[in-house]
C-alpha cells in the first residue's frame, strides 16, 4: 500500500459484497466526568448503510437522541427537534460506510473534512502494523485516521476537538468481532488530551435488520423505532 487512495480502495474492495447493509445494537454509554465521576446511559442504535444512523439516549419514547443522515444531523429533546446542522460523522464513514460506498465517495468525503491523502506512512497500534492517512510519521496532531493492516479495518481517529480546536481528540474502535461476513467494534473509547472522556460498549448486535425507512426521517422520529429481530 503506498498511498491513502489505494488504502481506502483497498478497504472497500476487500469488504464490498461481504458487509451488512444494516445494522442495530444496544449500547451501554459511559461519560467519565473530569472529579471522577460517571455517568452510564443506555442508547439504541440502529444504522442503514451507507450514511444513516439514528440514536435513540434512554427509552425510544422519550424522544431524546440524534438523527444523523446523509452529512446532517438532527438533535432531539422529548421528541422536538432542538438542533440541526450540516455534519459528518467520521466514525460512520470510516468504521461502516467506506465498505458500502465507492472508494472515490469516501476519499471526497476525507478531503472535505480535511484529510490530507498526500500524507500516508505505516505505523503500529496497538501491537499491530496499521497504515495511517493523513499525517507524516510522529505527528498526532494532524487530521489523520488509523487502518488495521492485516483485516483492513478502522482502529483510531484523530483530530482536534469541535468544541476546543486547541485540544485533541482521540477516538479507538476496539474488540472487533465477526459479524456475519463481516466485523463490528463492539468497544469505543474517546480521550480528550490523553484523558478519557467516553465510553461505548455494545451488545445485542443485529446485522441485515430490515429498518423502515421511516426510522431515519425526522418527522417520524417519536412514531417510527426500529424493533429487535
Amino acid at each position: 500500500m503506498k498511498s491513502g487512495e489505494a488504502l481506502v480502495q483497498a478497504m472497500h474492495d476487500r469488504y464490498a459484497k461481504s458487509w451488512y447493509s444494516t445494522v442495530t445494537f444496544v449500547q451501554k454509554s459511559t461519560t467519565y466526568n473530569p472529579d471522577g465521576t460517571t455517568k452510564v446511559e443506555t442508547w439504541y442504535e440502529a444504522a442503514q448503510l451507507p450514511g444513516k444512523l439514528r440514536i435513540d439516549i434512554g427509552a425510544p419514547s422519550d424522544g431524546n437522541g440524534y438523527l444523523l443522515v446523509d452529512g446532517s444531523v438532527s438533535a432531539f429533546e422529548k421528541g422536538q427537534v432542538k438542533a440541526s446542522r450540516p455534519q459528518v460523522n467520521m466514525l460512520l464513514v470510516l468504521g461502516f460506510d467506506v465498505y458500502m460506498q465507492s472508494a472515490e465517495a469516501t476519499l471526497a468525503i476525507a478531503k472535505q473534512e480535511g484529510f490530507d491523502a498526500a500524507k500516508f506512512h505505516e505505523d503500529t497500534w496497538e501491537g499491530k502494523p496499521v497504515y495511517v492517512f493523513g499525517a507524516v510519521q510522529g505527528d498526532l496532531k494532524s487530521k489523520q485516521f488509523w487502518i488495521e493492516k492485516d483485516r483492513l479495518l478502522f482502529v483510531r481517529l484523530i483530530e482536534p476537538d469541535r468544541r476546543d480546536p486547541t485540544r485533541t481528540q482521540d477516538i479507538r474502535f476496539a474488540d472487533y468481532r465477526p459479524l456475519g461476513k463481516a466485523w463490528i467494534a463492539a468497544r469505543v473509547e474517546v480521550y480528550e488530551d490523553a484523558r478519557k472522556v467516553f465510553g461505548e460498549e455494545y451488545s445485542e448486535i443485529h446485522q441485515d435488520v430490515k429498518l423502515d425507512p421511516a426510522v431515519f426521517d425526522a418527522k417520524q422520529y417519536t412514531t417510527a423505532h426500529w424493533e429487535k429481530p
